[in-house]
């Protein structure tokens, strides 16, 4: 009754999805500026995202006097290693492609996880939900045909690969929110994980000390990214789910026009169909759900 109301009294509803996308279109623009400007590598980029999630979580957890212990500390620990290594290849992603294009490359999770639902949680796939996934998979066809022609092989298979092991990650979330775990613990330990992974590996690569010029971007890569956590909270709370799931490839959208207006990324006609083609799959999977 109470989350009824609260839908009815939330004007904004399903647009909570919306401001999610812009910010986290925006979090990619900065983790690329970062990257190309400043010389930061992924791996402390990384850290500079998920840092400030600990503090801002762990602080408001604090306050609420939330119970950070919890009975399932190795499920959090797999769910924390699968999200960390798909949030590192994400950000090579980022750092080696066209914006536009290591986004959507991301948004395959969804993909992946339907796939690993019915691989290893025996979940019964309908035939339309097939059709979908072929679609979406041909569309990562096209998508990766100019950067495998510009010799980006690697880049665009790791960026692929950050889209499976974000399926994985979001596999375990499922898993925890059966087991009762509340979201913002399932968070903020992802959060401890990824931060204390990423720091050992940013201390093997070496860290670009921070100046007056790069700390506006790392700060900012760590505020876009949680406004952008909690708008996506918001919208599944509020909004409607099929909507919300729709509206969520906006960040496609607006990672499209923040890489060519601002990165000033060169995009391919072939890329903006296979986009095309994965959003479609992505939302008619949604549906069909």
């Amino acid at each position: 009754m109470q989350a009824n109301t609260t839908s009815r009294t939330d004007k904004l509803g399903s647009g909570w999805m919306v401001m999610a996308a812009l910010f986290f279109a925006l979090m990619g623009g900065l983790v690329k500026k970062a990257g190309q400007d400043f010389d930061f590598g992924f791996y402390e980029l990384v850290f500079w995202r998920t840092v400030f999630a600990v503090v801002l979580l762990g602080a408001l957890a604090w306050m609420r006097r939330e119970r950070f212990a919890t009975p399932h500390w190795g499920a959090h620990l797999s769910r924390g290693v699968a999200g960390t290594l798909g949030v590192l290849l994400f950000f090579y992603g980022i750092t080696h492609l066209p914006l536009a294009t290591a986004v959507t490359l991301n948004y395959t999770s969804a993909l992946f996880l339907a796939l690993l639902s019915w691989l290893f949680l025996k979940e019964k796939i309908a035939p339309t939900m097939w059709l979908a996934l072929l679609l979406g998979f041909a569309g990562i066809v096209v998508l990766l045909r100019p950067t495998f022609a510009a010799g980006q092989e690697w880049a665009g298979l790791i960026g692929l690969a950050a889209g499976l092991c974000a399926g994985w990650a979001y596999l375990q979330v499922r898993e925890l929110a059966q087991l009762g775990e509340p979201g913002w613990r399932v968070v903020f330990y992802f959060s401890v994980v990824a931060t204390l992974i990423s720091a050992v590996l940013a201390t093997w690569d070496g860290w670009q000390p921070l100046s007056w010029q790069s700390a506006p971007y790392v700060l900012g890569i760590g505020a876009t990214a949680t406004i952008a956590q909690l708008c996506l909270t918001r919208a599944y709370k509020v909004g409607r789910k099929l909507v919300v799931a729709a509206l969520s490839y906006l960040t496609v959208v607006f990672s499209t026009l923040v890489g060519v207006w601002w990165l000033g990324d060169a995009i391919h006609w072939q890329e903006v169909v296979g986009m095309g083609i994965i959003i479609a799959s992505g939302i008619w999977g949604a549906a069909r759900r």
